[in-house]
């Protein structure tokens, strides 16, 4: 008796897992929308992830520029009270580089702010080509400094 009473157990708890993890299409349908609109949601924060790191860059870019640029405008002001010292016919020639200097400033000053932050497709491109410029104009003045002496 125990034996048969112990078969119909373990065969009603096998029918019985077997009926619960049966799952209709309708379910399995249901189980798949859910997935791809978590995996929408998730799409959707790492664009705003995404966004977030882009303007960050951005911010942190322009601030090291300012920075270099008002660097920049110190050293011509130094060089504006040395140039002063010089004779007349090196004063013009030093002039005229440093014109030239404080021309290429305002101009990557210029190009600094007018890059608008929602330009994102074009940042990278925007971002090498001002920093080869910008270390183009630094190398331009270690070279006034080089010549001047």
């Amino acid at each position: 008796m125990k034996k048969t009473i112990f078969a119909i157990a373990i065969t009603t708890l096998m029918a019985a897992t077997m009926l619960t993890s049966c799952q209709s299409s309708v379910k399995k349908v249901e189980n798949a929308q859910d997935k791809v609109q978590e995996a929408k949601d998730k799409v959707e924060v790492a664009k705003q992830e995404l966004d977030q790191a882009i303007k960050d860059s951005i911010q942190q870019f322009r601030k090291e520029s300012e920075d270099r640029i008002s660097a920049n405008e110190k050293s011509l002001a130094e060089f504006r009270a040395k140039i002063a010292k010089e004779n007349k016919e090196n004063r013009a020639r030093y002039e005229q580089k440093l014109a030239e200097l404080e021309q290429q400033n305002r101009d990557m000053k210029k190009r600094l702010e007018e890059f608008r932050e929602d330009n994102k497709d074009n940042w990278d491109s925007f971002r090498f080509k001002f920093k080869h410029d910008m270390d183009n104009l630094g190398q331009a003045f270690k070279a006034f400094w080089v010549k001047r002496k």
